[in-house]
């Protein structure tokens, strides 16, 4: 069993576990094409050890790009860059790093800082 995301203007819309021979025999109306995607990839990474596909496992909203063949979230704040090697979103400012890991920091696109959520 494979995992295949369903791609429609370069953003996913459907992920589901299938064989391959059902994906290529079936009988789809809907607009867009499937293509293959691996749970166990994140950040151009196997998790396993095996080979990485696709940069990131696809998930609904995410957008697939061709030119890079990956899969990445859409971006969540301006500022923020794509790692070309990861295709993973990164802040401008590095996030806090705290030896008490119950202190949570959400980023603040205005001030371009991340801050405590209290």
């Amino acid at each position: 069993m494979a995992h295949f995301a369903k791609i429609k203007d370069g953003i996913v819309t459907k992920v589901f576990v299938a064989e391959e021979n059902f994906i290529h025999n079936y009988i789809d109306n809907e607009a867009g094409k499937w293509i293959q995607t691996s749970y166990n990839t994140r950040a151009g990474q196997h998790e396993l050890g095996g080979t990485p596909l696709r940069k990131n496992f696809a998930r609904i909203g995410y957008i697939y790009d061709s030119e890079k063949d990956a899969f990445y979230a859409p971006q969540p704040y301006p500022s923020w860059i794509l790692n070309e090697d990861t295709c993973l979103w990164e802040s401008p400012v590095a996030y806090p790093e705290s030896e008490d890991r119950t202190i949570k920091y959400t980023w603040n696109e205005t001030d371009q800082q991340w801050e405590e959520v209290t």
